[in-house]
């Protein structure tokens, strides 16, 4: 993961409207009353949360992040087919700037950016080899590619793949601690139908077990963190707005537990998560995909694990 990860550039801009105080905050206050009085779930405490722009015009539509063991780094995924890498500066634990280092776009073999029809990146997991995993949600499929400008190969498929949604498929990719890869779709295809978690163990794919699906939250991002569990990002679109979901699972399925549940409008449309660890434990970081609309916000939110 550390190969993945680095460089120096720029540090962040505010989009318009975000208004600047004397000592460099930004002023948000309804957002903030909004994520203290819309959260639930005793296992997770908000640190932060970080709005992000950039002056380019691909950038948004964020559907992934990885962060780096120590927290300092992460790489993020677009779903236009980017790749964009930085670094995170806290004061004391929480989220102060956003500094990108590095981006590039997503190419096919013969050395093109990825079109439309073909390029819905949502999913990415980094092997500790610099190796880049990127899961598609319209065409689904999984690749791998070195480094951020690698050639990229195309991963075997699995069968039932073939019957996914077209805009709702590979949507959250993860590696566990011994090194085995992991996707589970955006839908299962019916209310009372589990969603399918797949597993990847070098050569094929097969279903490693099936997560019950609980209310109406579907899955858009997972991670293991460094305790070897997996953990589930999910969203609700409820008409004004998004509520999340966190919940944690033993690596075989069992010991479901829900960490975190907000409200409607405590944040943006969360889509990719990391778990790392600091000399006080477990932390989550979320990023939100603003879908290239004026009126959602690209963010980075960080809570604690208790």
């Amino acid at each position: 993961m550390d190969n993945a990860l680095g460089g120096a550039a720029p540090r962040l801009r505010l989009p318009p409207g975000y208004l600047p105080t004397k000592n460099g905050g930004v002023v948000w206050l309804v957002l903030a009353l909004l994520a203290l009085a819309g959260a639930v779930g005793a296992e997770a405490r908000l640190t932060g949360s970080l709005p992000w722009w950039e002056d380019w015009e691909e950038f948004g539509g964020f559907s992934a992040i990885e962060v780096s063991p120590d927290g300092a780094r992460f790489m993020a995924l677009s779903d236009r087919s980017l790749l964009v890498t930085g670094r995170l500066e806290r004061v004391d634990g929480v989220l102060t700037a956003i500094t990108v280092t590095d981006r590039a776009p997503i190419l096919d073999r013969d050395g093109n950016p990825l079109s439309l029809s073909r390029g819905d990146s949502e999913g990415l997991a980094l092997a500790p080899d610099g190796r880049i995993f990127l899961s598609f949600e319209g065409v689904a499929r999984v690749r791998v590619q070195q480094g951020l400008r690698g050639a990229p190969s195309l991963l075997p498929r699995a069968e039932e793949w073939a019957d996914l949604h077209p805009n709702a498929a590979l949507e959250s990719l993860a590696i566990a601690t011994d090194g085995s890869l992991w996707t589970i779709p955006e839908r299962s295809g019916r209310a009372d139908r589990p969603f399918e978690v797949f597993r990847f163990d070098g050569s094929a794919w097969a279903v490693a077990f099936r997560i019950a699906r609980r209310g109406t939250f579907l899955p858009t991002g997972a991670d293991f963190g460094p305790d070897g569990r997996l953990y589930l990002l999910e969203r609700d679109f409820t008409g004004p707005g998004f509520r999340s979901r966190i919940r944690r699972f033993d690596a075989d399925g069992t010991g479901e537990a829900v960490l975190l549940e907000t409200g409607t409008g405590t944040h943006g449309n969360l889509e990719g998560i990391s778990v790392w660890r600091d000399a006080e434990g477990l932390r989550v970081t979320l990023i939100s995909d603003d879908n290239f609309n004026f009126f959602q916000r690209t963010q980075i939110v960080e809570y604690r694990l208790d």
